[in-house]
C-alpha cells in the first residue's frame, strides 16, 4: 500500500500560557505553520515590526512566555497499520499533544521529530496542540543546574539547541523565537517503511564516480527485504537481512561526470532513487573527491587544490520560516556573481534548509558547514549532550548528498575562546566543550560521512598544543584590524587560511532609511540602534584613518554613509589581494560576512534587505579570476582561471591630468591557477610626487590605478565631468548613465536607490583618468526626475570629499 501523507498546516491558533502585555483574541491569534511567535504577531497587528526602529527592546517579553499552537483536522481510518505525527522542526522546547494526550516532547531545534500516533487518532475531528516553554525559561535553568559558563554575550544560548543569534550577536537583534518552524504532517503506511536514506558519492581510488547506499528500514520483524538503487542508468539490489534494520550497497557509476566548484568547471547532478515495496525515496547528487592538506588548510576537489574565494553567511532572516527558496537563490546569485566559490555557513545559526544546499548544488558553491557551536563554552552534560549527537547523527545523512558540502567544522571561535580568552579560569574545570569538537563530532562524521574531512574548529591550527590563531598552519580569523588597528596590517603577515574577516559599513541608503524614522546622521538614538557591535560607530570613524577624510559634521549623513561604506570596501578589498597574492601558501580568504538578517551597520556586502552595498562590488573585483595585487615593491599577477594568462604588462606613473611620465613594458606569463611576481622598475615604482601622481598597470583587458599616497595625502582636484542620462539602455529598459572625466575621479559610484528603492547599478568603485569614461546601467525603477542620477548624493566619487 501506498504510504498516505496528510500535511497539518492549515487552521492553527495561537495563545499565551501566561500573563502579556497585550490583549490577545479571545479564540486565539491566527497562526500560519510554518512560521513562529514573532511572526504571527506581527500579522495579527498586535506587535510593531523588531525590525523597524527600536521595536525590538520592547519585544523581550515574547522570549520568556510559554505559548500553545492548536489546531482541529479531521481524521478517517484507512487500511494503513502505522501512523505518525512528523516534525521537521521545532523550536525548541515543546510538548506535543494529540486529543489531549501527550504524543512526544522535543528540545532542539536542529532536529525533526516522529512520534507514533494510530493509538491516539480518533475517526473526525482531532485536536493537536503544541506547548511551548519559553526559551529563556529551559536554558536558564538548566544554567541553574549545571553552572554558568563564560562566552561573547551574557544570554544563555550555550545552554539550549536552538539557534544562538536569536539571543543578539553584534550585528544581530534579540528575538527569541517559539515556534513550528518546519513543516508538521501525519504520516501513514503499511509493512516496511524507508525510515532513511544516506547517500555518498565519491570517486574511487581510480577516479571513478560510485555511490555508497545505507537504507534504514522501519519494520516489525520479518524475512530479509530487497530494494533497488538507480542512478545515472546504474542499477543495484540492496538487502537488508532477515530481522534487521539496516542494509547498504556500492555501485559504480562509470557514466557519471565530475562535480566541480563554479570557479573550475560544470556542475552535473544525477537523480538518485531508491525503492522499497511501495516506497520510494528520491533524491539528487553529484560526484566528486574531497581532500583537505591540514597543515597547509589547502581545500582540494577532484585532486585540484582550490583557492577559497568565500563569505561566511550567517541565518537571512531572524524568522527563518519565512525564508522561500527564491530568497535564498537570490542571495546565493550575489555571491556567485561576486566570483565567490565557498559559503562558510557559520556556527552561530543553523544547519541551513534543503533548498540552500541543493541550490549550492547547482550553482557550483562549495559548502564548509559548522557544527552549531559559537563563541561560548558549550556543557557536555545530559541532556544537552544527547541531543547533540542526534542532531549530528540526523544532518550528517540528510546532508550526505549534497557535493556542494566539502567540510564539517566543530565551532565557530570556542577552541580559540578556551586558550585565549580567560575562559579557564571562569571554567574551573567545568566541561566546556573539547569532548565534542575532538571527541564525539569526528566519531560521528568518521562513522557516518568519512567521504569529508572534519576539522576541529575555527581558527584552529590542527592540534590542541599549538595556539590556535598560528599563521603558519590550519585557519585564523582576524579581528585586530576593525578593533583595534589599521586595515593596512593585514599585510603585516602571510596567512596559510583566513576564514574571517572583515570591516563594517552602513546598509544601503534605502534599507537605512526604511529601517529608521528618524534622522540618519550617526550617533542618532534610531540609527544607533541598529549599530550592533560594542563601539562600532567609533570604530567606523576611526577606521576611516588616513585612508579617507572624516566626515564634514556630524550631521552630514550623506558623507558619513558614503565614506564609511567605501571604506569597508577598500578594507576588505585591501585584506583579499594580499592574501590572495600569497598563494599557493595561502589558499583561502572567507569574508566576514556576505548577508544581513535584518537592517543593520554591519560587515556584510548585502545588506538586511538585500542591497548589494560597495563592499559587493568590490568583492566582484577581487575575487575575479584574474587579478593585480601590488605588495612589496612588486606588481602579483594572480590567475586562478584554467588557462595561461599572457601578454604585454604595460605600466606608467602619470600625473593626475593622465600626463605619461615614465612608462614600461614586460612580457609576462603566469600559469594556470598559479600566481607571478613583477618586480616595478625604478621609473615607475617611486613617484617624483606622490602627492599628484599615480601607477596604471594593464595587461590586456585588465586595469588597477593605484596611487602611491593615502587619499587624504593627494592632491585630488575638485570633480570635474560631463554626466549624460538616457532613457534605455541596450535591452530598452532603465537609464544609461554616461560619465566623462575632466579631471581625475576616484572610486566613482552610483547610488540611484536614494531615488527609488528598487532601483540598482550594475557597476560601482570605478577610477577614471581624465579624458576617461564610463557607463552605469541603472535598472528596476522608474525615476521622476532620472536626471538626479547625475548629481550628488547619488552620484558620488572620492574628490568631493577631499580638498585638492
Amino acid at each position: 500500500m501506498i504510504p498516505r501523507h496528510l500535511p497539518l498546516h492549515d487552521g492553527w491558533t495561537l495563545t499565551a500560557d501566561g500573563p502579556v502585555p497585550l490583549e490577545l483574541p479571545t479564540g486565539g491569534v491566527p497562526a500560519t505553520v510554518p512560521g513562529c511567535v514573532h511572526t504571527d504577531l506581527l500579522a495579527a497587528g498586535l506587535i510593531d515590526d523588531p525590525y523597524l526602529d527600536d521595536n525590538e527592546v520592547r519585544l523581550g517579553w515574547i522570549g520568556r512566555t510559554d505559548w500553545t499552537y492548536r489546531t482541529t483536522f479531521e481524521w478517517t481510518a484507512d487500511a494503513n497499520e502505522s501512523t505518525d505525527l512528523c516534525f521537521d522542526g521545532l523550536d525548541t522546547v515543546a510538548t506535543v499533544l494529540l486529543n489531549g494526550t501527550e504524543a512526544g516532547s522535543t528540545a532542539n531545534q536542529h532536529r525533526s521529530y516522529r512520534f507514533p500516533v494510530r493509538h491516539l487518532l480518533r475517526e473526525g475531528p482531532n485536536t493537536l496542540a503544541v506547548r511551548f516553554t519559553a526559551p529563556y525559561t529551559y536554558a536558564e535553568a538548566l544554567r541553574d543546574k549545571l553552572g554558568d559558563r563564560p562566552g561573547a554575550y551574557a544570554e544563555p544560548y550555550a545552554f539550549i539547541r536552538k539557534m544562538a543569534c536569536n539571543f543578539g550577536w553584534d550585528w544581530g537583534p534579540t528575538l527569541v523565537t517559539s515556534g513550528i518552524w518546519r513543516p508538521v504532517a501525519l504520516e501513514s503506511w503499511t509493512g516496511p517503511r524507508i525510515a532513511g536514506v544516506k547517500v555518498l558519492a565519491d570517486l574511487d581510488g581510480d577516479g571513478v564516480p560510485r555511490l555508497a547506499v545505507t537504507l534504514d528500514v522501519d519494520r516489525a520483524g520479518g524475512g530479509p527485504l530487497e530494494a533497488s538503487v538507480e542512478v545515472a542508468g546504474e542499477r543495484a539490489v540492496l538487502t537488508v537481512g532477515a530481522g534487521a534494520g539496516r542494509g547498504d550497497v556500492t555501485l559504480a557509476v562509470p557514466g557519471a561526470a565530475r562535480w566541480w566548484p563554479h570557479s573550475h568547471g560544470e556542475q552535473p547532478l544525477y537523480d538518485v532513487t531508491v525503492r522499497l515495496g511501495e516506497d520510494a525515496w528520491n533524491g539528487r547528487t553529484g560526484f566528486r573527491g574531497v581532500g583537505l592538506e591540514r597543515e597547509a588548510f589547502r581545500i582540494s576537489v577532484n585532486d585540484e587544490p582550490v583557492f577559497v574565494r568565500g563569505v561566511n553567511w550567517i541565518p537571512d532572516d531572524c524568522f527563518p520560516s519565512r525564508l522561500t527558496r527564491q530568497r535564498v537563490s537570490d542571495r546565493l546569485d550575489q555571491a556567485v556573481a561576486a566570483n565567490v566559490n565557498l559559503i562558510r555557513v557559520w556556527g552561530g545559526g543553523l544547519y541551513e534548509s534543503d533548498d540552500f544546499y541543493e541550490l549550492c548544488d547547482e550553482k557550483g558553491l562549495l559548502v564548509w558547514q559548522d557544527f552549531p557551536f559559537a563563541c561560548a563554552a558549550y556543557p557536555e552534560e545530559q541532556p544537552l549532550y544527547d541531543e547533540v549527537a542526534a542532531e549530528v547523527r540526523e544532518n550528517l545523512v540528510r546532508l550526505a548528498p549534497h557535493p556542494s558540502l566539502v567540510l564539517w567544522c566543530g565551532n565557530n571561535e570556542n577552541l580559540e575562546g578556551h586558550a585565549d580568552w580567560g575562559w579557564q579560569k571562569e571554567l574551573a574545570g567545568r566541561t566546556w566543550g573539547h569532548g565534542y569538537y575532538h571527541e564525539l563530532l569526528p566519531a560521528l562524521c568518521a562513522e557516518t560521512d568519512p567521504t569529508r574531512p572534519y576539522w576541529p574548529g575555527s581558527p584552529y591550527s590542527g592540534s590542541p598544543e599549538l595556539p590556535p590563531q598560528d599563521p603558519a598552519r590550519g585557519t585564523v580569523h582576524l579581528w585586530d584590524v576593525w578593533n583595534r588597528v589599521d586595515y593596512s596590517h593585514y599585510a603585516d603577515t602571510a596567512h596559510r587560511f583566513v576564514a574571517e574577516f572583515g570591516f563594517q559599513g552602513p546598509p544601503a541608503y534605502a534599507t537605512l532609511r526604511r529601517a529608521v524614522s528618524g534622522p540618519l546622521n550617526p550617533g542618532a538614538p534610531l540609527v544607533a540602534h541598529h549599530q550592533k557591535a560594542e563601539d562600532g560607530d567609533a570604530k567606523l570613524l576611526r577606521g576611516l584613518g588616513d585612508h579617507l577624510p572624516q566626515p564634514s559634521s556630524s550631521s552630514d549623513d550623506d558623507d558619513w554613509h558614503w565614506l564609511t561604506q567605501l571604506n569597508q570596501a577598500r578594507a576588505v578589498a585591501f585584506g583579499i589581494r594580499h592574501f590572495r597574492s600569497h598563494a599557493p601558501y595561502c589558499m583561502g580568504s572567507i569574508v566576514w560576512q556576505l548577508n544581513d538578517c535584518w537592517p543593520v551597520v554591519s560587515w556584510a556586502a548585502v545588506d538586511g534587505d538585500g542591497r548589494r552595498k560597495p563592499l559587493w562590488y568590490a568583492l566582484r573585483a577581487v575575487y575575479a579570476d584574474r587579478l593585480m595585487a601590488l605588495r612589496d615593491g612588486a606588481l602579483h599577477l594572480v590567475n586562478d582561471s584554467a588557462l595561461p594568462w599572457e601578454g604585454t604588462l604595460r605600466l606608467t606613473r602619470r600625473s593626475l591630468d593622465g600626463e605619461v611620465l615614465a612608462e614600461e613594458t614586460v612580457v609576462v606569463g603566469t600559469a594556470a591557477r598559479g600566481v607571478t611576481r613583477v618586480a616595478l622598475p625604478d621609473s615607475v615604482a617611486e613617484p617624483g610626487d606622490g602627492a599628484r601622481e599615480v601607477l596604471v598597470a594593464e595587461l590586456g583587458e585588465l586595469r588597477t590605478v593605484e596611487f602611491y599616497e593615502e587619499d587624504t595625502r593627494v592632491a585630488l582636484p575638485p570633480a570635474r565631468y560631463h554626466a549624460d542620462v538616457t532613457e534605455g539602455d541596450e535591452s530598452g529598459i532603465g537609464y544609461r548613465v554616461t560619465v566623462t572625466a575632466r579631471t581625475l575621479l576616484r572610486d566613482l559610484a552610483l547610488f540611484p536607490d536614494r531615488l527609488d528603492p528598487a532601483a540598482e547599478v550594475d557597476a560601482m568603485l570605478v577610477t577614471l583618468l581624465p579624458g576617461e569614461s564610463a557607463v552605469f546601467h541603472v535598472t528596476g525603477a522608474v525615476l521622476k526626475d532620472p536626471r538626479a542620477l547625475a548629481a550628488r548624493p547619488v552620484l558620488r566619487c572620492v574628490n568631493d570629499a577631499v580638498d585638492g
